[in-house]
């Protein structure tokens, strides 16, 4: 069971924010650490088979890995330009219903270019959980009310719940045919980076526990969202200690 660690992130971002404003270089840098290591551990919580190591050469070096997958490939690639994409919008105040769009299109488009950037036409079932996503026809409709409802989120909750309930909500939506943790997890990181905290990471290791935390939100209402803000909170607590971590360092 996770504790609520969001009073511990408040404090923690202070001693963030006093690093700032970083030089070009560091600030290229930290984006960069944090593309591969997010994208590695995204791709990894959905299976794919590439290392670490394999994807930095992929990212900086365009060299294909002998034995594994041409998707597990294109999942690298695509994470990239979506995570690149997730940087140019933090600039804006809001998240809006083309932002996410196009964080799945760029994601997806190698791997289906039909799909990328679609709303999903058919009825999918999750395995390993009671929880049925909405049927196709109904998307269009949700994903508008989820959109408008995000400004008077943002004012009424802390940034960590806020990023956590983005995410919660789109993957209960399940927009998507495919990638739809992978695009939450970007969006996710997208409303931290708008408000000034650092990127996230949830290591593939606790990939159980991220699963069944947001099981508990689709399937046990009564429980409302606090198990999986709570791990959220958890999650960003750690990232903001490594991040802190690295700022000493450049300092």
């Amino acid at each position: 069971m996770y504790e609520n660690k969001i009073k511990k992130t408040e404090i923690l971002q202070k001693e963030i924010n006093q690093f700032r404003p970083l030089k070009p270089r560091e600030l290229k840098e930290l984006k960069e650490y944090f593309k591969i290591r997010l994208t590695y551990s995204s791709n990894a919580l959905e299976g794919n088979s590439l290392t670490e190591t394999e994807t930095k050469i992929i990212i900086e070096e365009g060299i294909t890995i002998g034995g594994k997958p041409l998707r597990d490939h294109y999942e690298v690639s695509g994470h990239s330009d979506s995570y690149d994409l997730m940087y140019r919008l933090i600039k804006h105040e809001s998240i809006s219903e083309k932002d996410i769009l196009k964080l799945h299109k760029l994601f997806y488009y190698r791997i289906n270019i039909k799909q990328a950037g679609k709303y999903r036409k058919d009825q999918v079932f999750i395995t390993g959980t009671d929880f049925i996503p909405p049927r196709p026809q109904n998307i269009t409709y949700m994903m508008n009310e989820f959109v408008d409802s995000l400004p008077i989120l943002k004012k009424s909750k802390n940034p960590v719940e806020f990023a956590a309930l983005i995410h919660k909500e789109l993957v209960t939506i399940h927009p998507f045919i495919d990638g739809n943790g992978r695009c939450a997890r970007l969006l996710m990181n997208l409303a931290l980076l708008q408000q000034g905290y650092p990127i996230i990471i949830i290591p593939p290791i606790l990939r159980n526990d991220y699963i069944n935390t947001i099981k508990k939100t689709q399937i046990k209402p009564e429980l409302d969202d606090k198990p999986f803000i709570n791990f959220i909170s958890s999650m960003v607590y750690e990232s903001q200690k490594d991040y802190l971590r690295m700022l000493n360092a450049l300092d």
